[in-house]
């Protein structure tokens, strides 16, 4: 069994901007609806069995608490913001599980219910379907992987190693050092990909590495004596980063993978199909549903 766990808002996000407009008879946008839920329709005709789509209901999370710069709503398009509410609800229609997060964000439901679905016997992998680097820490060997839906490309843990230089559980330190624009917090001055990658290879985690510059001794780091310098003196600063790029399993999001199988659609799929604008989901679910 494999289990696939996808990030709604980046694929809200992406047919947003990559498929045409489309309006219901209400005059509501649901072009990027309907091209997520075409996506997750294509997933299951593919073969996925066990599915679950998580969503950020609320774009504002926790981290909003923590760090006044982090990634808010603000500046994104109604006609996007509108439709996440819609997203939710039709792919209930579909039959898929959803996890539409207010307190926590996607990004921390796609972690707690890979973490549930990587330690079940019965599952032979999961696939986090997202390109976003937050969640490479969740990659665990080649059990739990990443894979970019759009490039088909899949990410095992040597994959991992292999993009960022660093080891998945790594992953919140190399963002607290080089920042994540995305997600509204800027990393440490000095730390560019290769020096965080370099420095963290050597020591390992952020509380590891020498507040002294001598130790960075025969590092191949450039600006080494600056780099060590500022860390030494934003240290806090870079523990609150790593903090706010660590995804929290605590959602309780699901309790095992048997609630993320696919049954069929559900009695709200035709109404959905009539205000999308496209009858061919009531189909292809329905055939679906047949070889279920």
């Amino acid at each position: 069994m494999e289990v696939h766990l996808v990030d709604g808002t980046y694929e809200l996000f992406r047919h947003h901007f990559g498929v045409p407009s489309h309006r219901d008879p209400q005059g509501i946008e649901v072009g990027a609806v309907r091209g997520v839920v075409r996506s997750v329709l294509g997933l299951l005709e593919g073969g996925a069995t066990h599915v679950g789509v998580a969503t950020d209901h609320v774009i504002e999370s926790f981290r909003n608490e923590m760090w006044p710069g982090y990634k808010t709503g603000e500046g994104v398009e109604p006609d996007l913001l509108g439709q996440f509410p819609i997203l939710e609800d039709a792919l209930r229609d579909l039959g898929v599980t959803v996890w539409a997060m207010t307190e926590w964000e996607a990004d921390d439901a796609l972690a707690s219910a890979a973490a549930v679905a990587g330690d079940d016997p019965g599952v032979k992998r999961v696939l986090v379907c997202t390109p976003d680097k937050d969640l490479a820490q969740c990659v665990r060997g080649d059990r739990v992987v990443q894979f970019d839906r759009r490039k088909r490309e899949l990410r095992d843990e040597e994959g991992v190693v292999a993009r960022f230089g660093v080891r998945p559980e790594q992953i919140p330190d190399y963002l607290a050092l080089v920042g994540d624009t995305a997600d509204g917090f800027p990393g440490i001055p000095g730390f560019g990909a290769r020096t965080a990658a370099t420095v963290l290879q050597a020591f390992g985690r952020l509380e590891d590495i020498p507040y002294d510059p001598a130790g960075w001794a025969g590092l191949p780091v450039r600006s080494a004596r600056t780099a060590a310098l500022t860390l030494a003196e934003q240290r806090d600063l870079a523990l609150l980063f790593r903090d706010l790029a660590t995804l929290r399993t605590e959602p309780p999001v699901v309790g095992s993978v048997d609630e993320l199988r696919w049954t069929g659609p559900g009695p709200g799929l035709a109404a959905l199909a009539d205000r999308l604008g496209d009858r061919e989901l009531v189909t292809r679910a329905q055939a679906l549903a047949r070889r279920v």
